[in-house]
């Protein structure tokens, strides 16, 4: 049987493919930009766990100071010292500063603190702050009046929790953390399952290395910055003592113990995969050892994913018995499909030797990866959703139908690669072994006479045999011997001069170069295969989506569940409808003195429950500006014995007052009285009712 021609090889006319470093760069800049607006939209972290309710309300007016301030949540929450502030006008704490008590009455999620008795009237700040089952902080404020608002020195939080320069380094944390795993244990699945020779490649070892020290330095930084991302915001509170011990107190700070407890198991397994795995040659021993590696590291893989599932989404809402290990199959698959992605980008690019069939078996490594993918993904949309209004009208469901779209868009390419790996694989139907390297042994035979599987007729007259013995690696067989040639006339004998002896460092100097040279040769070789340059690129476009894609779902795993979010708006107290703009009034009024006839226009913006702004202008019967040495403004329900509620406008200009700070704390009829003094003894009360909210 004649040798045929090589597989993967191009035509000697085949020029090499333009290096792709302007493409991987376009590639890393998109994905870096995607990732910076998704943080910068983000923000901290949303809400997980919501307020669904208060007594007194936001915005309320009350009669009698309350004994209690209490806070509804839509699930579970953790609480500590401080949890829950109440303010006076003054900015003093109100509330007897004891810890907030559990509240629970079966699924009502309720906590509450006692406040002090004989508060004075005035407007109160209820300040709070707590961390929700999924471990993500969750804070805010409100404000309730005991008689009637007053002016308050307490400003509000501009912030949520979870916000700042420490959040910020969380989220990139958290990211790491991500991607370091997804690298590491794809990376040694990519060895295990696709190219055991793999594990002896220095490209790849770096690889899994590295993956193992982002992982490890990103979960110890979210050990660390944990405290503060919770708590106080502060970046110095990272190395408080007392607060590390509180947090390891907690479920998150229990599952990153146990994800460092297991990433040191999972350094053992990769000293073995590239230490004594690598340099086995017997095929039963290293088969052996296959399946225990295998094995073993499919425990530590689902434990590290685990930590996840545990402390996050999945542990918290409904069906969570379910939802934690089919979380834990979703991240496995994104490790196999993505992490197997960047080991084989890496070895297309770094090896010489990969064979055709490592690549088509990633290729069903990835196949099935995307069907547990897309069969975990449908539910736990389904889980986090819940419904279609939440999936367009939440920030949740928007980030997942990005994210949808760009697994479309990975997917696609994703094909590409399949049919340059069907090249690879059928090309001239030649063998495609472990032991036969893509694009290896390609040459002409105008470069390489000696290659075995060229066609070398050129330089070999005599016909080439596939199974010429291994002791002539040029190709020629043993039998060349016979063929004629006038002999040579024996030349005389001369004696030999004794050689020198060889300077080591000059014979170790000269491997190297043969060494550097052939590495040169077996790249350029590399980068001549068209078919493997076109696997490249495919591969580096979906590397770069998949940054893109993993950007997008760690900005999702920080953001309120649509279903989460759309429940807490069900719950909460109805707000009344707004208006349709400021609400106008226009009310006549006549002291009875000099000069004391003229009219009253009322403008209150937004004209809804909450806080309010009034204008008013005095006009005189001649309608120009009145000035009048004083107004007062009051507001009154009757249907729910709720005022009158006091506003003094202050004096703008000349027949212009305004008043600011208004609070309306529930829609209804409300009676506005407006009351106009003219001179020290002649004024007037004028009203009108209207609708407000």
């Amino acid at each position: 049987m004649t040798a045929t021609a090589p597989p993967f090889g191009p035509s000697p006319s085949a020029s090499a493919p333009r290096r792709p470093l302007a493409f991987a760069g376009l590639l890393a800049a998109l994905a870096g930009v995607v990732f910076g607006l998704l943080l910068a939209a983000a923000g901290p972290a949303s809400a997980h766990a919501a307020l669904t309710g208060s007594d007194p309300q936001d915005g309320a007016v009350v009669a009698a100071a309350p004994k209690e301030v209490t806070l509804t949540f839509s699930e579970q929450v953790a609480m500590g010292d401080g949890s829950i502030r109440v303010l006076d006008p003054a900015g003093k704490r109100a509330d007897t500063e004891d810890a907030p008590r559990d509240l629970h009455s079966g699924s009502i999620v309720k906590y509450g603190v006692s406040l002090h008795t004989g508060l004075p009237d005035g407007t109160y700040t209820v300040a709070w702050q707590a961390v929700s089952a999924d471990s993500h902080p969750v804070s805010g404020a409100f404000t309730f009046s005991i008689g009637a608002p007053s002016e308050t020195t307490v400003a509000l939080p501009d912030s949520e929790a979870g916000g700042g320069l420490v959040g910020t380094l969380y989220g990139i944390a958290r990211y790491a953390a991500y991607a370091g795993f997804i690298v590491l244990a794809g990376g040694a699945a990519f060895v295990l399952a696709c190219w055991q020779r793999g594990a002896g490649a220095r490209p790849l070892q770096r690889l899994v290395v590295r993956g193992w020290m982002t992982l490890t330095a990103a979960t110890l930084a979210m050990l660390l910055l944990r405290s503060p991302y919770t708590g106080s915001g502060k970046l110095g509170d990272a190395f408080d003592l007392d607060g590390l011990q509180a947090v390891l107190d907690t479920k998150p700070g229990a599952a990153l113990v146990s994800r460092l407890l297991l990433l040191g198991a999972s350094a053992l397994f990769i000293a073995v995969l590239f230490g004594a795995y690598a340099k086995r040659e017997d095929e039963r021993e290293k088969k052996d050892l296959t399946f225990g590696l295998a094995t073993g590291g499919a425990v530590i893989a689902a434990g590290i994913a685990g930590t996840w599932a545990l402390a996050e989404h999945a542990s918290t809402g409904i069906q969570p018995g379910i939802a934690m290990p089919v979380d834990v199959l979703h991240l496995l698959a994104v490790a196999a499909w993505l992490g197997g992605l960047t080991a084989l980008l890496i070895a297309l690019y770094r090896t010489p030797d990969i064979t055709a069939d490592a690549v088509r078996r990633f290729s069903r490594i990835a196949f099935i990866s995307v069907l547990v993918l897309t069969a975990t993904g449908i539910y736990q949309s389904w889980r986090q959703v819940g419904s279609w209004s939440a999936l367009t009208g939440t920030g949740y469901g928007q980030l997942l139908l990005v994210k949808v779209g760009l697994v479309a868009v990975l997917v696609g390419i994703a094909g590409i690669s399949r049919r340059w790996t069907a090249r690879l694989a059928t090309g001239g139907g030649a063998d495609t072994s472990e032991s036969r390297p893509i694009a290896v042994g390609t040459e002409t035979s105008e470069a390489h006479p000696a290659t075995v599987g060229a066609d070398t007729s050129e330089a070999h007259p005599a016909t080439v045999d596939n199974d010429t013995p291994r002791a002539h690696p040029a190709g020629v067989g043993a039998e060349t011997s016979q063929v004629a040639a006038p002999a040579a006339p024996a030349a005389p004998e001369e004696p030999e001069e004794p050689k020198e002896p060889e300077d080591p460092a000059r014979a170790a100097q000269l491997a190297r170069q043969q060494t550097a040279v052939a590495t040169a040769e077996k790249k350029r070789i590399r980068d001549a295969d068209p078919d493997r340059s076109g696997l490249r690129r495919s591969v580096l476009a979906e590397v770069g989506v998949a940054v893109a894609l993993l950007a997008v779902t760690t900005v999702l795993t920080s953001t309120e569940p649509g279903r989460t979010e759309e429940e807490a708006r069900s719950s909460a107290p109805a707000a009344a409808p707004a208006a349709n703009g400021p609400i106008n009034l226009t009310l006549p009024f006549d002291t009875g003195g000099e000069n004391g006839k003229g009219t009253v226009r009322m403008d209150l913006d937004p004209g809804r429950t909450g806080t309010n702004v009034a204008h008013l202008w005095i006009d005189g019967i001649d309608g120009k500006a009145m000035d009048v040495p004083e107004v007062k403004l009051a507001f009154t329900l009757k249907s729910k014995d709720i005022g009158p509620l006091p506003a003094v406008p202050v004096r703008l200009t000349e027949g212009h007052w305004t008043s600011t700070g208004i609070q309306i704390p529930i829609a209804g009829d409300w009676n506005v009285a407006v009351t106009v003094r003219t001179s020290d003894i002649d004024q007037t009360t004028v009203d009108k009712n209207v609708k407000i909210g």
